[in-house]
C-alpha cells in the first residue's frame, strides 16, 4: 500500500533547493515529481533531472535523502524518471517570480506541442525576445549560449547594460 496524502516527507521533500539555483527548490523548478510513503514506511522520492547529464543530479539525491532522514525517515529512496521528460513549463509561477527577483530570466512558456509528427529543426536557434530581468527592457542580446549551468544562456541588455542569466526554454 503506497499512500499519495501531503506528509511531512513531501514538505521536507519540496524545500530541498537545487544545488545550480538556489534561489529555487526541486518543487519550483518541477523537478520534483512525486513523494510516497510504502507501508514498510520508505519514503520514496521521484525526480526529473532538466538534462539527462545533469551534474548536480547526484547532489539533489544526497540533498533529499539527507534532508528526508533529518526530518526522521529513516529509509529513502530517491528515482530517477526520464520519461516524461522535463520540461520548463515545469517551473512553477512562484519559481518564475523567485528567478527574476534573483536577477534571472526565466524562461517564456513553451506549452503542448500543436501537431503530432516531426519537429523541424534547424542549425540555428529562433530569435526570442527575453527581457531584461533588472531594467525590463526587452532589448537583450545573448553573449553565450551556455551559462554557469547547461540549463542556463547568458544575455546583456543593451538599455541599462547588465548582464544576465536566462533559463533557456526546453
Amino acid at each position: 500500500m503506497v499512500t499519495t496524502e501531503p506528509t511531512d516527507a513531501r514538505v521536507a521533500a519540496e524545500n530541498v533547493v537545487d544545488p545550480e539555483m538556489p534561489m529555487l527548490t526541486l518543487a519550483d523548478l518541477g523537478v520534483l515529481r512525486g513523494v510516497e510513503t510504502t507501508a514498510d514506511g520508505t519514503v520514496v522520492v521521484t525526480i526529473t533531472p532538466t538534462y539527462s547529464g545533469c551534474p548536480a543530479l547526484d547532489e539533489m539525491r544526497a540533498d533529499l535523502r539527507r534532508t528526508l532522514q533529518a526530518a526522521g525517515h529513516d529509509r529513502v529512496e530517491v528515482r530517477t524518471t526520464f520519461s516524461p521528460p522535463w520540461s520548463t513549463d515545469w517551473i512553477s509561477d512562484e519559481g518564475r517570480r523567485k528567478l527574476a527577483e534573483a536577477g534571472v530570466a526565466p524562461p517564456g512558456r513553451i506549452g503542448p506541442r500543436a501537431a503530432a509528427g516531426p519537429v523541424p529543426l534547424t542549425l540555428v536557434a529562433p530569435s526570442r525576445t527575453v527581457a531584461c530581468p533588472q531594467c525590463g527592457a526587452p532589448d537583450t542580446e545573448e553573449s553565450s549560449r551556455f551559462g554557469p549551468t547547461a540549463c542556463t544562456a547568458l544575455r546583456r541588455c543593451r538599455a541599462c547594460g547588465e548582464p544576465f542569466e536566462h533559463v533557456k526554454e526546453i
